[in-house]
Order: C-alpha cells, then sequence, then structure tokens
C-alpha cells in the first residue's frame, strides 16, 4: 500500500479502477472477479513516473507464490505493467485481506510452462489469448520477500 502522503495514480480503464476502488473500499478481493475469476491486486510502482498504481490480475497461486500473466487479452503488446515490474520487480500483492510484499521475477522454459499451465487452469480464456498473439506471453512468479 501506498506510504502516507505517497502519489498514487488509478487506471484510466474504467472496468479496472471500478475493481481496484472496490477492493480499496472493502478490504478484500475476496467476492471480486475477472469474468468468473478470482483477483489478486498488485500494487507496483511505475516505470517512468515512480507513482503507485493498483493492478487487479487473475488469482494464480502455487506454495506461497504467485504467478501474473501479462496477457493484455491476447494483444500484440504487453500491458503497461509488464514494463513496471520489469523496472520495479519488487512489489506488494494482496489476496483477501492479507496484503504481502513479494519479488518477481520473469520465467521461461520448464517453469514457465508449469506456471503457464496453472494460469489456463486458473483462467482458461489464458490459452486463447497466447493463440491471438505472435508474442510469448510473459509470465511472471512472485516469491515472498
Amino acid at each position: 500500500m501506498a506510504a502516507a502522503g505517497e502519489d498514487v495514480e488509478f487506471s484510466p480503464m474504467d472496468w479496472v479502477r471500478n475493481q481496484t476502488k472496490k477492493v480499496l473500499e472493502t478490504g478484500t478481493t475476496e467476492g471480486i472477479e475477472i469474468l468468473g475469476s478470482p483477483i489478486v491486486l498488485l500494487t507496483l510502482r511505475g516505470a517512468r513516473t515512480g507513482k503507485l498504481r493498483y493492478t487487479p490480475v487473475m488469482r494464480v497461486a502455487q506454495g506461497g507464490s504467485y504467478a501474473v500473466v501479462a496477457s493484455k487479452g491476447g494483444a500484440p503488446e504487453h500491458p503497461t505493467w509488464y514494463y513496471n515490474i520489469k523496472a520495479h520487480p519488487e512489489l506488494s500483492l494482496q489476496d483477501g485481506t492479507a496484503n504481502r510484499k513479494y519479488l518477481a521475477r520473469e520465467v521461461e522454459g520448464a517453469e514457465r510452462a508449469e506456471w503457464w499451465g496453472r494460469a489456463v487452469a486458473a483462467y482458461p480464456p489464458y490459452a486463447e489469448y497466447q493463440e491471438k498473439t505472435d508474442r510469448q506471453i510473459p509470465v511472471f512468479v512472485l516469491d515472498p520477500r
């Protein structure tokens, strides 16, 4: 979460901003979904601005770590938050009422395949998104700090 007086910027996209505000107002991600799948809320630092930004993503968890998938619905380019994580891999993740710090790392090879399988199981449209784009959709694993 933001420190007192720290600049936080909300998404310009209505549905993202509305989901974020709902989490912040209720204090939990429980019961908040994207297309029927549960979410977690990331608090990231902007790559260019340094401002804190909130990003709701699908909940993909295993053994205390999480995966976040930079799908952007299968668009040809990465979502903006991909670059934020690359520039500032230390972030916070809220799952339910628990908010903890994590360190993100982009995964490749067998580890990516393993997490990709978990992600598709949690949110099947990811498979369709990969078919729509020529880029390999990046997967980050977030390990607790």
